[in-house]
């Protein structure tokens, strides 16, 4: 690994020495409170669903309950997060981001799509145990229950004081990023986008009328240019920039080139420091280009699917905690390390070592492709490893490499 830079450290340095040398972010993939989850919290909604599947989201807890074993009933809020709760203290990352996937709401007036998530806007306390700074919400579950659901949620957001990006009131609400203050004069923004290939609606597009989601129908070179064109418009020299994008199906590991371009063309044109990628269920490739970081899908992190059969080979139920170090002066990615979880019985518990050793060898098969290589540590968490300078002909050759 001589030829490779050290992503990460089993002793990670302190808050207070970090200041001045890294900010650690906190990135993870989609959030799925309501339905079930919401019925083991203390304050659910109406179980009532509209679904093929289910009619009752209590339905969701007794298959999940048949699988892993009993689920307590009103879960103080922070339940759900389990060991998480453990990493997070002994990482004490600088800023939490999440996808939340899961309205805020008590609104009835559904939108006509299948499965449409929500949580009691009093359960919401559960976001507040993790500590969450900021949630990106252009999804395509955000607006399950309407526009009125949407409002509902920025308020309850609002009121716990979390920041938001990628929905709004209007197109200039849902296009405004989350600015998150550094120590010192630098700020994070965060701005979010769903994209048409996530399943997200086209009539869910915020217009300047109209409340909806930054939404991108194609990822062209011009959608590039008006993305660039709208950051570098509010990015001022000493921020750090993370573009979040709900993009892609939900399962397989095939990366497209729209979204390699896409994530490229970014990090060349406005100097983003992390492309936060997410929709599918589970973890895909990550590549670190000119040394920024691009998270091609995170997985979910917490989801009410156990017991769900269809696609056990994918083994959603293992999640992964992203914490990535972003050096302030150059923006760039100086260590990211990796903590497995899984979800059993609604909350977040440490898997078993086979299950840990799974998921390093799939991570680390898709990740070679970019020529970053994925490695576990003495604390049975993944560090990362990539070449000193990620270039164009080193991603060929890991690509030759992979299909030859």
């Amino acid at each position: 690994m001589d030829d490779f830079a050290r992503s990460s450290s089993a002793e990670s340095p302190s808050p207070g020495f970090r200041q001045q040398q890294r900010i650690r972010l906190f990135l993870c993939g989609d959030v799925m409170t309501g339905r079930g989850i919401d019925q083991v919290l203390a304050h659910p909604c109406d179980p009532h669903l509209h679904e093929d599947y289910v009619r009752s989201a209590i339905d969701y807890v007794r298959i999940a309950e048949k699988i892993n074993g009993p689920i307590p009933r009103k879960a103080e809020p922070a339940y759900v997060w389990g060991a998480a709760l453990d990493a997070w203290n002994r990482m004490a990352p600088d800023i939490r981001i999440i996808n939340l996937e899961t309205s805020i709401t008590h609104c009835e007036n559904r939108a006509l799509k299948g499965i449409n998530y929500r949580m009691s806007p009093e359960n919401a306390a559960c976001l507040q145990a993790a500590s969450v700074d900021c949630c990106v919400l252009a999804n395509n579950h955000i607006l399950d229950w309407g526009r009125a659901g949407l409002a509902d949620t920025l308020r309850t957001l609002a009121r716990l004081q979390i920041k938001t990006a990628g929905a709004g009131r209007d197109l200039d609400e849902a296009r405004a990023p989350a600015v998150l203050p550094m120590a010192g004069n630098g700020r994070v923004l965060v701005f979010s986008f769903a994209s048409v290939t996530s399943g997200t609606p086209e009539e869910w597009a915020a217009t300047r009328e109209t409340a909806g989601v930054t939404l991108l129908t194609k990822l062209i070179e011009q959608t590039v240019v008006d993305v660039a064109e709208h950051i570098a418009r509010v990015k001022q020299p000493d921020d750090i920039v993370i573009v979040s994008i709900h993009w892609g199906p939900n399962w397989g590991y095939d990366i497209s080139g729209e979204q390699r371009f896409f994530a490229r063309a970014l990090i060349d044109m406005v100097d983003v420091s992390v492309v936060h990628g997410h929709s599918s269920h589970h973890p895909m490739a990550i590549e670190v280009y000119r040394n920024r970081l691009i998270l091609y899908g995170c997985g979910d992190f917490l989801n009410d699917y156990e017991g769900i059969a269809g696609y056990e080979r994918y083994r959603s139920e293992l999640t992964l905690m992203y914490f990535a170090d972003i050096h302030p002066k150059s923006k760039s990615l100086v260590a990211l390390e990796l903590v497995p979880l899984q979800i059993r019985r609604f909350q977040l518990v440490r898997p078993s070592s086979q299950d840990i050793l799974w998921l390093r060898e799939k991570l680390d098969n898709e990740s070679q492709q970019f020529a970053t290589r994925i490695e576990l540590t003495l604390a049975q968490t993944f560090g990362v490893f990539w070449p000193p300078e990620t270039s164009s002909q080193a991603l060929t050759q890991a690509s030759q490499q992979r299909t030859a």
